[in-house]
């Protein structure tokens, strides 16, 4: 499991229960619907300024 990390987040209960319509909507569930969104993010972030670079683990 060392491939995995973990994420928790808190959010009020009306955004919790708009984003779960809209996961749904997508066909995906709230932590896929998560993840879209970040890779959604990281992809336009490294288009715009680049790859970024991860450190090995040591």
């Amino acid at each position: 499991m060392k491939d995995k990390a973990y994420l928790s987040i808190r959010m009020n209960r009306q955004l919790h229960d708009k984003f779960q319509s809209v996961a749904a909507y997508e066909g995906r569930s709230m932590s896929g619907q998560i993840l879209y969104l970040v890779n959604q993010c990281v992809r336009e972030f490294e288009k715009e300024h680049g790859p970024i670079d991860i450190p090995p683990e040591q």
